[in-house]
């Protein structure tokens, strides 16, 4: 008669529990040897010289994982100085007063940044947290660690990116304030290195989408020590251009020419949409420089003729529009419009929005702490492609 041999785990949550039991062992091993390099000798060991300290007790630390809380049992120790003072120990990898791992942390600011209040919080984890405790003001650390991280992540260096290609444009992602959801600019600029990474280089809320408002926004790339790009692909915002270019002079312009395209369609008759169309792709999407120069002759003869209104909005954009034939036929298609980064957009606010519960003394830290969560997720979805 054959025996089970899990008899002694069986029920509901075993596989849990006996997960929980590994990584209690497991954390504690990784403790150990954290402390016998700082000592210098392992528990019992003679070692003349060489040791610097000496054990003196454990002490009970729960720390709950992203399999709920475990509680290990922390080893304490006294180390001894060149100076001949001691001092108490301290963990690296578990720092003192930390109660949970990052993966929980960014668990719980990834509900409370999309409108769930602390008391909805807690049930919501209640699976992973597993009655451990969650205070608000708990909460408010983690917000305020956040909006840490985000200023030295807006502040950061650039220097060493080797920036060849910017795109920039304006994002307006849904947001509640009050009790209102109005929409708040964005301005978003990503970039593509030399060796084709994407980097979300700059991440910034704005009361309008201003050309003042786009100059800081420009300037302080060149102030965090951003080279000058090759080209800069942009929607046809006038400001836009003129910060670009009074920071870099001789950087090269591309209109998006998905942007382009809407305005014509907009500037056209409802009979003539569908012809306009064809005539556009047909130019934007040959395959030389030479056939797309021949196309826009041919485009720009016809609609002269079939409407003037779109005529002069295709004459507006000028030679900013066919940019992008100067570059290497492989990345034409990357460098033809601000597609990758409205799809970058699109996927990190295909989630719950980020809401802003405060009232408007506090409004501020809230869109800051939005801008935070908005920012972890877009650095995600730009940088999961290449170029």
């Amino acid at each position: 008669m054959e025996s089970d041999s899990s008899s002694g785990w069986q029920g509901k949550g075993a596989l849990e529990e006996l997960m929980r039991e590994r990584i209690r062992t497991t954390i504690e091993g990784i403790i150990e040897e954290e402390l016998v390099a700082a000592l210098g000798a392992a528990r019992s060991q003679r070692s003349g010289l060489v040791r610097v300290g000496y054990r003196h007790g454990k002490r009970s630390r729960t720390l709950t994982t992203s399999l709920g809380p475990t509680t290990i049992a922390m080893p304490r120790a006294r180390l001894e100085g060149e100076d001949g003072r001691r001092r108490e120990w301290r963990s690296a990898i578990i720092p003192r007063y930390q109660r949970r791992t990052e993966r929980v942390d960014e668990a719980i600011l990834g509900v409370y940044l999309s409108g769930t209040n602390t008391r909805r919080l807690r049930g919501a984890l209640a699976p992973l947290l597993r009655g451990a405790p969650l205070s608000k003001d708990a909460v408010s650390r983690l917000v305020g660690r956040l909006r840490e991280d985000f200023a030295a992540w807006a502040q950061r260096d650039l220097g060493e990116l080797k920036i060849r290609y910017l795109f920039l444009d304006g994002w307006y992602p849904r947001m509640r304030i009050g009790k209102k959801r109005v929409r708040v600019p964005v301005l978003v600029t990503l970039g593509v290195c030399a060796d084709s990474r994407r980097v979300v280089l700059d991440l910034r809320l704005a009361g309008v989408e201003s050309a003042d408002a786009w100059l800081d926004a420009v300037r302080s790339l060149g102030a965090r020590n951003l080279g000058a790009p090759l080209l800069a692909v942009v929607d046809g915002n006038p400001g836009l251009a003129a910060a670009l270019k009074v920071q870099w002079p001789q950087i090269a312009l591309q209109r998006c020419t998905n942007h382009k395209l809407w305005n014509l369609l907009a500037k056209a008759p409802a009979h003539l949409r569908e012809e306009l169309a064809e005539d556009y792709r047909r130019m934007i999407y040959a395959e030389s420089r030479e056939a797309v120069e021949h196309a826009q002759i041919a485009f720009a003869r016809k609609w002269k003729l079939r409407c003037k209104t779109v005529s002069a909005s295709f004459e507006e954009a000028g030679a900013e529009l066919f940019t992008f034939t100067a570059f290497p036929t492989s990345q034409w298609k990357a460098l033809r419009t601000t597609n990758a980064l409205e799809r970058s957009t699109r996927n990190s606010g295909g989630g719950p929005k980020p809401r802003l519960r405060s009232p408007a003394r506090r409004r501020c830290c809230s869109c800051c702490s939005a801008s935070c969560a908005a920012a972890r997720l877009l650095c995600a979805a730009w940088s999961a492609g290449t170029t």
